[in-house]
C-alpha cells in the first residue's frame, strides 16, 4: 500500500492536465479574466499602550503544528503553466517532530496574473485540506507511509503561513475555522512579511512600532480587529518572540481567542522562536516550509512524467514550441528547466 494512493492522485491529476491542455491546443484559451480584489490596506498610527511584554518559555507541554505549501514550476509558456504543489505539515512536541505532505500536479491556462491568482487560490485550499485532515485525525503522507497525528485538541496550537483571511474569494476555509474551534485547538496565522500594514505616513508599521517597543519580547494587540463581515476572521497583531533577533511579524489571533490575555496567550511561542535556523520565527512554520520544498530530482521525475503524458496525447511538440517562445530569458542564464530558477510561481 505505501506510495499508491499518491501516485494514484498524480495519475488523476496528468489525466486533468491533459484535458485542460489539450482542449487550449485545440480552442486556444479564453481571453481577458476576473481578478481577484487583493488584501486592504491597513493604515493606521503605533500606540505605545498597545505594547505588552511577553513571558520567556525555554520549553511548554502544549503541541505546535504547522503547515505551509510551496509551488515550483515543471513547465511554463505565455498562456498555461504546469506546477507541482506540495503542502507539508511539521508537528513539534518538546523536541519531537513529525511530518507528512501531500503532492499534485496544477495546470491553469490563463495569462501570467490569471495563473498567479489560480496559484495562491489552491495554495489557500491545500492547506485548509492538509489542516483539516490533521484536526479530523486523517492519515498524510510521511517519510514512512501514510501517517496519523493523533490527539490534537484542547490548548495546542496549529500555525497558518498568512493572514486570517477565511472564505470570500481568497481566503482559507471556514470549516477549519469552525473545526479548531469545536476541538478548542488555538488558530492563529503568522505572515512572513506584511506590506498591507502601514502607518499613518505610509511607511511600514511594523518598523515604526518596533522602535517604540522598549520589550524585549512584545506583543502589540490588536493592529485591527477581527471583521467576520471582511472576511478577517481574526484580531491583527504584531509579535516579537526572541530578544536576540531584530525580527517583528504580524500574528493574526482568532476570535474569540483575543478576548482572553492576549500576552499569556502568545508567550508559548517564544519556546519555539531560538532555533538558529530561524532566530525570532517560530521553527514548527519553519520546518513546515522546509518539509514543502521538493528537490530537483524529485520535480525531475515529475518533469519527465509530464512530457510522457503529452508526448501520449500527441501535444507536446506543440506545446514546447510555444514554451520555447517565452523561455529565451532562462537559457541566456543557464537554465534547463524552469524549476532551476527556484522562482516559485510567474513573476507579475
Amino acid at each position: 500500500m505505501r506510495g499508491k494512493p499518491h501516485m494514484s492522485k498524480i495519475q488523476e491529476d496528468l489525466v486533468e492536465l491533459k484535458t485542460k491542455l489539450k482542449t487550449y491546443v485545440d480552442r486556444g484559451r479564453q481571453i481577458g479574466f476576473s481578478d481577484i480584489r487583493q488584501q486592504p490596506l491597513i493604515v493606521t498610527k503605533p500606540d505605545m499602550n498597545k505594547i505588552k511584554p511577553l513571558k520567556k518559555f525555554k520549553s511548554h507541554d502544549s503541541r505546535f503544528l504547522a503547515v505551509d505549501c510551496s509551488t515550483r514550476i515543471l513547465k511554463r509558456a505565455h498562456n498555461w503553466g504546469i506546477y507541482l504543489m506540495r503542502v507539508a505539515y511539521a508537528s513539534v512536541e518538546g523536541r519531537k517532530v513529525n511530518w507528512g505532505y501531500d503532492e499534485s500536479i496544477v495546470s491553469p491556462v490563463g495569462d501570467r496574473r490569471y495563473r498567479s491568482n489560480f496559484l495562491i487560490d489552491r495554495r489557500l485550499q491545500l492547506e485548509s485540506e492538509m489542516a483539516l485532515k490533521l484536526l479530523h485525525e486523517e492519515p498524510v503522507r510521511g517519510e514512512s507511509g501514510g501517517e496519523t497525528l493523533r490527539g490534537l485538541g484542547e490548548g495546542d496550537y496549529v500555525l497558518l503561513d498568512g493572514a486570517s483571511f477565511f472564505g470570500g474569494k481568497r481566503g482559507f476555509h471556514t470549516s477549519l475555522y469552525e473545526e479548531a474551534l469545536r476541538k478548542k485547538v488555538n488558530l492563529l496565522a503568522v505572515s512572513k512579511q506584511s506590506p498591507m500594514l502601514c502607518d499613518e505616513k505610509g511607511r511600514d508599521f511594523m518598523a515604526s512600532t518596533s522602535i517604540l517597543a522598549s520589550y524585549p519580547i512584545w506583543v502589540y494587540h490588536p493592529v485591527k480587529e477581527a471583521n467576520m463581515e471582511e472576511h478577517l476572521y481574526g484580531d491583527v497583531s504584531l509579535v516579537k518572540l526572541c530578544e536576540d533577533s531584530q525580527h517583528v511579524f504580524r500574528c493574526d489571533i482568532m476570535d474569540p481567542l483575543a478576548s482572553s490575555n492576549v500576552s499569556e496567550f502568545l508567550s508559548p511561542l517564544t519556546s519555539l522562536s531560538e532555533d538558529p535556523r530561524c532566530l525570532g520565527y517560530p521553527v514548527t512554520l519553519w520546518l513546515a516550509h522546509e518539509f514543502s520544498g521538493a528537490s530537483n530530482s524529485k520535480l525531475l521525475q515529475y518533469y519527465d512524467l509530464v512530457e510522457k503524458a503529452l508526448a501520449d496525447d500527441g501535444i507536446l511538440e506543440t506545446l514546447r514550441r510555444e514554451e520555447l517562445s517565452c523561455s529565451f530569458a532562462d537559457k541566456i542564464h543557464g537554465i534547463t528547466h524552469p524549476f532551476e530558477s527556484g522562482e516559485g510561481f510567474d513573476q507579475i
